[in-house]
């Protein structure tokens, strides 16, 4: 008996390794059925699948494995695998996004159904992937799966092995996948029946398949940039044009083939001489260009249209992209000599072959299109309601964000959404009241577009599905309920928009004219925002910004206390662009795209950055009362002090406005401002009691509560320094010159350049300089420690003996900090006088 029970172990142990090292889609499909059949396992029991299999498969392979998955699902989010135990959730489409998503939903406890169209994984092209990404994998066990999953210091997979590698990880926690099956539109439950009646189904195709009969609670869609789901409206994105090619050359991973160096990202303004003389040699233009070595040499890269036309690359010129880059005006024979050229001179000749890899159209692997449009949904979910049945719709991936490839934020910013659209699943199945459900994940998704690598929480470790463990300054109630009514559809408005006719996939790939933020309507915004500002004439996108003035006067429009405008020299450009950077990071949220120095160069800005750029404050600001007034500061003073007074009563009508009392309304004003720096002022005393003794605490309240603004701010200073406030100090916060573009080392304060730099706790720097102030070992992202008041970095070890030493300073530091931004509220004479 013992021999058998053995022998069922060790074939078993066998089985799971032919599904951990399948190569293929279908291999691994084919290889899970075989075990689970082997080991009588049944597939649709999501709920003890996984412990199930767990159960079954002991071999040593396998335990570290389970370590892995058992530490995620220990998470308090998935409270047991029970948060989401009766919901019902359909994901269309597999890829990695889809997947991800499907990961989270299964540990949630939910009963996931992924459907794909296809039945292979043949995306050749290459991921970048972000620190965060990268941990987040090998926490699934990413490298049991794929041992040389960023081995070294790589950083990017290919598309189709991450595919491969999430659908396994799926499959073993219970997820359903069905390939071959492609959707075609929401069902609505049947008309005349009550709750216990048929729900929410999915026609697909082929209309046989037993999907066609499951009743679903959620439904995802992560099919790309041409989502299949209705009710979700696409705004576009778009710059000057800019032509990207990829193309995927076989890799056969010889040991020639090994020694070729990756480029991680090389342009034309930082290696002149390697462009000029490619274009010399082979009469190849380019802006940039990115190798990296996976399954195949992928090569990525912008080429000038005019070199592409006198190369025959393009047929015709046109100037509208779509005819311009429209496959009956590309010469593909062309291309691929082109791309094949730029590759060979780019890698110095060492590639011993570049033979075309091939694509899931059985064609070379080569594309060519206008990365500069972009596009993203305007809402991330909604939900419908029919005959007493809901159902909750949402976006994952490209679906939801198109990414900016040359960022690298596709499966970055799609993992995290995958994790937010999970933690709204969460609080559906615990009940959640739809408009708040539906006004927490818009909140949360509006911080999305924004999201880089170096602002999200470092503490990887602590990443659960709570948004909060990873966005540093979540706000999820920035949108309202009521400003998401539109999102909760009921049957009375009825659902013909769940119907098609004709084709059941309508590109989403709309026009300019139907864009919400065209260039031609952020312009006309801009116009009107920044209308009577001295020295500010916006005529377009790129050279009206370039004083820094116009960026100034748009701030300033929405909140005056933050510039003063009339101080400004309009000779000093860099300076009034790093101000108008800063105070729109600082306090609006809305990340620099380049430095106030850059802005200043001899071309102007870039108007793709300018619109990128733009279109945050447009998406910010366009609803609020100043814009919708949208009157001009007609020799705008900052320091008159009826300033406010003044643009009220020329925004109404004279004769219906009562005349108002200026010293009234200063005395508001100053009143109000008087009763911030109390609130202020009451929250540092509340910090000192924490550490004063019990018998003193209500004297010290009383006492405290007895002085004026000015003796209270007195005392606080003398506390925490013992040395008063002087009056003529600057109540200004100062900010570093760089904050958010600085294009300097931190370190050794030579110029990095942007491709070569690395950025933490808003400094950036050379790779090889990112070294711990105490030992000098080198530190990684994510791996190192900060002193924000010493500007410093530290390995792990040494920043704990340094923060023993220096913690009284550095409360000092903080608390002084609080003083000076409490009173910088109240500047005006009344608390000196």
């Amino acid at each position: 008996m013992g021999e058998t029970e053995d022998e069922r172990t060790s074939q078993a142990g066998q089985l799971f390794e032919n599904f951990v090292q399948a190569t293929t889609c279908k291999g691994t499909l084919q290889a899970f059925s075989i075990l689970c059949r082997q080991l009588e396992l049944n597939l649709l029991d999501h709920r003890d699948f996984y412990s199930s299999l767990k159960a079954a498969i002991t071999y040593w392979k396998a335990k570290g494995l389970w370590g892995k998955l058992d530490k995620r699902a220990s998470h308090k989010e998935y409270s047991k695998g029970k948060a989401c135990a009766d919901t019902r959730c359909l994901i269309i489409g597999g890829g990695p996004c889809g997947f991800r998503t499907a990961i989270e939903l299964a540990l949630l406890g939910a009963k996931v159904v992924v459907i794909e169209k296809r039945d292979t994984f043949s995306r050749n092209n290459v991921l970048h992937l972000w620190p965060y990404t990268i941990h987040d994998l090998r926490n699934l066990g990413a490298k049991k799966f794929y041992g040389k999953f960023c081995a070294g210091s790589i950083d990017h997979i290919s598309i189709r092995q991450l595919q491969l590698m999430l659908l396994k990880i799926a499959l073993i926690v219970g997820v359903e996948v069905h390939v071959n099956v492609e959707f075609v539109k929401l069902l609505e439950p049947p008309e005349g029946q009550g709750t216990d009646g048929p729900g929410w189904r999915a026609e697909v195709r082929p209309a046989g398949h037993p999907i066609s009969n499951y009743e679903f609670d959620v439904i995802i869609g992560a099919d790309g940039r041409r989502s299949t789901l209705d009710g979700f409206k696409r705004k576009e994105f778009r710059g000057k044009l800019a032509i990207a090619i990829t193309a995927n050359f076989v890799n056969r991973n010889t040991t020639a083939e090994a020694k070729v160096e990756e480029i991680s990202g090389v342009a034309f303004i930082f290696n002149q001489k390697f462009f000029l003389e490619l274009k010399e040699e082979a009469g190849i233009d380019l802006e940039n260009i990115v190798y990296y070595k996976d399954n195949t040499h992928y090569f990525v890269m912008t080429a000038k249209k005019q070199s592409l036309l006198d190369k025959g690359v393009i047929i015709n010129d046109y100037i509208e992209t779509e005819r311009l880059l429209a496959s009956d005006n590309v010469n593909q024979e062309a291309l691929l000599s082109y791309a094949r050229e730029a590759a060979d001179f780019a890698t110095n000749y060492q590639l011993p072959s570049l033979d075309y890899a091939i694509n899931h159209y059985s064609q070379p692997d080569v594309a060519m299109f206008d990365f500069t449009c972009m596009y993203a949904s305007e809402n991330a979910a909604l939900v419908r309601e029919k005959h007493g049945h809901q159902v909750l719709v949402a976006l994952v991936g490209d679906s939801l964000l198109e990414p900016f490839w040359p960022m690298g934020t596709g499966c970055a910013r799609g993992f995290l959404a995958a994790f937010d659209t999970a933690w709204m699943i969460k609080g559906w199945a615990q009940g959640k009241e739809p408009l708040d459900l539906l006004s927490e994940r818009e909140s949360i998704y509006r911080l999305l577009p924004q999201t880089t690598a170096e602002n999200i929480s470092k503490n990887f470790e602590q990443y659960t599905i709570d948004p909060a463990t990873r966005y540093p300054n979540l706000n999820s109630t920035c949108v309202r309920p009521h400003q998401v009514r539109h999102l909760y559809i009921n049957g009375e408005q009825g659902l013909s928009s769940l119907g098609r006719s004709g084709p059941t996939r309508t590109s989403v790939n709309i026009s300019r004219q139907e864009s919400e933020v065209r260039p031609s309507r952020l312009l006309l915004w801009c116009q009107k925002q920044t209308q009577g500002y001295r020295g500010v004439d916006v005529t377009d996108l790129t050279t009206s910004w370039r004083s820094g003035l116009a960026l100034c006067a748009l701030i300033h429009r929405q909140r005056p206390d933050l510039i003063d405008f009339d101080s400004l020299n309009e000779a000093d450009c860099a300076k009034n662009n790093q101000l108008a950077f800063d105070v729109a990071e600082r306090e609006f949220g809305i990340q620099p795209v380049t430095t106030g120095k850059e802005m200043n160069a001899e071309q102007g800005p870039d108007k793709l950055i300018m619109v990128l750029y733009l279109s945050k404050f447009y998406e910010m600001f366009r609803n609020s009362p100043q814009s919708i007034t949208g009157r001009a500061f007609h020799n705008y003073s900052s320091r008159t002090t009826n300033s406010l007074y003044n643009s009220i009563n020329q925004a109404l009508p004279r004769k219906r406005i009562p005349k108002v009392d200026k010293n009234l309304l200063l005395c508001e004003r100053e009143e109000q401002k008087e009763n911030k720096v109390r609130s202020m002022a009451t929250q540092l005393l509340a910090r000192f009691e924490e550490n004063a003794p019990s018998c003193v605490q209500a004297e010290i309240t009383r006492q405290f509560n007895k002085k004026s603004i000015k003796e209270r701010a007195q005392q606080l200073s003398r506390l925490f320094t013992g040395k008063p406030l002087q009056p003529q100090t600057s109540m200004r916060k100062e900010f570093p010159q760089g904050l958010g573009g600085s294009d300097t080392c931190h370190f050794c304060k030579k110029r990095v350049y942007i491709m070569e730099r690395l950025s933490a706790e808003g400094y950036f720097f050379h790779r090889e300089c990112f070294r711990c102030n105490i030992c000098g070992c080198t530190l990684r992202l994510g791996g190192h420690a900060f002193d924000s008041n010493q500007g410093a970095f530290y390995c792990k070890l040494h920043f704990s003996q340094q923060k023993i030493s220096s913690r009284h300073r550095r409360g000092e530091v903080i608390l002084i900090h609080f003083i000076k931004q409490m009173l910088s509220t109240n500047k005006s004479d009344s608390l000196y006088s």
